[in-house]
């Protein structure tokens, strides 16, 4: 199974498959908005993640978006990605970090617990001295 990112569409099939001309995928890539595979022929190739995000575009036109206000959307959205991902990252860290706290402070716990010796003798009152003065 090939990933999303593989790309083997043509123009025209990428275009048919994103409901589009093929030259608005050319104005598209002109405008910085997607960025298509070439071959050594410098032909095109559309991967499944390139016809995901022409379907985005053209959700956003649909709504009356500019094509720099798609580019803007489209920055923010991938950043907003990056941002989460690396959220996700932080607090597996984060999760170690505490699972080692915790390890450390059970050690801690059972050396200390090592160091007290019970005291087994029973404490004896002992009477008090009249001092004369």
């Amino acid at each position: 199974m090939r990933s999303r990112d593989h790309a083997v569409y043509v123009i025209s099939v990428a275009a048919e498959l994103a409901g589009m001309h093929p030259q608005t995928l050319r104005i598209y890539e002109r405008k910085g908005l997607i960025n298509p595979a070439r071959t050594a022929g410098r032909s095109r190739r559309y991967s499944e993640a390139d016809i995901s995000m022409l379907r985005r575009i053209q959700e956003l036109t649909a709504q009356g978006v500019s094509l720099e206000g798609v580019r803007r959307i489209l920055e923010l959205e991938t950043r907003m990605e990056e941002l989460q991902a690396s959220m996700l990252a932080m607090r597996a860290q984060l999760d170690a970090a505490q699972h080692e706290m915790r390890a450390a402070e059970a050690r801690v716990h059972r050396e200390y617990r090592r160091d007290l010796v019970p005291l087994r003798q029973a404490v004896v009152p002992v009477p008090r001295r009249n001092n004369p003065s």
